[in-house]
């Protein structure tokens, strides 16, 4: 009788999963992805990763893989031709002075930033601080800057985001007193480069899909835009234009490692939460498959050419810093070491190992003090003289 019920139960399983897979062939989903996800990440090959590519000059390889990624940017709005910075407002605080700037990110745009500069004789190195998604918008540049000047209710959504992710640190605030120029602007869909009545989370899918109606891509125009504000920052008096870097948290280290592949004005860059590939972040339960924000980080085609981890190693040689965290549930721990593992082996290539620093932290997806003070170290190594 044992044997009959234990029969019947292995009968029962074979029936169910036969009975799932023909589900899965015949409807094609699973949960949010395409019944195939398997088969499409197995056709991945990245023929334009760095020992992949037919090219055998890096310098070659970097200036082509950089045309490859722009080609797939594509429709992008074109470099200002004057920034016409205006300053709106200042404010005195210890050892430096807050700018409320406008300048012309490119054609297209004119966008208000917050510009510190600090106290003494220039010119000095500076920072380009890129803020994070987080699913919050009401706030972007304020997430990285103590603003002033504002309601009571959009500072203390300020001070509670930098308690909930920068452990009650404003990063931009922290490097300008420790004698950085720190330049913060708001991405479009953030802050004031939201919607007078506000946008929602759901408002971001219909954004993309604008974008690409059009032959672009919502994350690439953030891309284009951090490089032109880099641009612009170099561009300034107080700036030492060869000490330009920029640092970022969760989608702002995206865009940071993105900024430091796509122009040479970045000398160094620190990136802080957002490294892995599609093989751990294409999953049945991966955040990342869910859509909705996954759009602001999202250029079409560009997995046909590179990885994640490729991209960022069109920076090698130039000093560049990861950090990850192992409780991290947004980037599996095996994903991330197999970019680093990538990434370390593209600046071996180039006798640069010393310039890549990559460490996992026994951390959440948080930026902690002691995270920001060891990307203060690293700057103060590659970017003070």
């Amino acid at each position: 009788m044992k044997q009959l019920i234990l029969l019947l139960g292995l009968c029962s399983f074979v029936l169910t999963a036969h009975s799932q897979e023909a589900d899965t062939l015949r409807y094609g989903l699973l949960k949010n992805m395409p019944a195939f996800y398997q088969q499409m990440k197995a056709q991945l090959t990245f023929p334009w990763a760095w020992g992949h590519a037919p090219v055998r000059s890096f310098k070659k390889w970097k200036r082509q893989a950089r045309e490859v990624v722009m080609e797939t940017m594509q429709n992008l709005p074109p470099a200002p031709t004057d920034y016409r910075m205006e300053v709106t407002a200042t404010e005195r605080r210890e050892g430096y002075e807050v700018r409320r700037v406008w300048f012309n990110v490119s054609e297209w745009c004119r966008v208000p930033a917050y510009l510190l500069v600090p106290d003494g004789e220039g010119p000095f190195p500076a920072v380009l601080m890129l803020h994070d998604h987080g699913a919050h918008f009401t706030i972007g540049k304020e997430k990285m800057v103590r603003p002033f000047g504002v309601s009571a209710e959009l500072l203390a959504d300020a001070d509670d985001w930098a308690h909930r992710c920068y452990d009650d640190l404003y990063t931009g605030d922290f490097f300008a007193a420790h004698g950085y120029v720190v330049l913060a602007v708001d991405a479009l869909f953030w802050g004031e480069r939201g919607r007078t009545d506000g946008v929602k989370y759901d408002d971001q899918q219909a954004l993309a899909s604008n974008f690409l109606q059009m032959g672009g891509s919502w994350g690439a125009f953030i891309n284009i835009d951090d490089v032109r504000s880099a641009e612009f920052l170099a561009s300034l008096p107080c700036v030492d234009a060869r000490r330009v870097g920029c640092l970022g948290f969760s989608m702002g280290a995206y865009r940071s490692w993105m900024c430091s592949a796509l122009t040479d004005v970045v000398a160094a860059s620190p990136s802080s939460c957002w490294m892995n590939t599609p093989e751990h972040l294409m999953t049945l339960t991966n955040n990342q498959n869910k859509g909705g924000s996954a759009y602001s980080m999202l250029i079409p085609a560009l997995r046909r050419y590179m990885d994640y981890p490729h991209v960022a190693a069109m920076a090698c040689p130039k000093p560049t810093l990861f950090f990850n965290g192992t409780k991290d549930k947004l980037f599996p721990v095996a994903g991330v070491e197999d970019a680093y593992r990538i990434m370390r082996q593209v600046w071996q290539s180039q006798q640069a190992d010393d310039r890549l620093t990559t460490r996992l932290w026994e951390e959440k997806h948080f930026f902690s003090r002691a995270m920001q003070e060891a990307t203060l170290q690293f700057f103060d190594r590659w970017l003070k003289p």
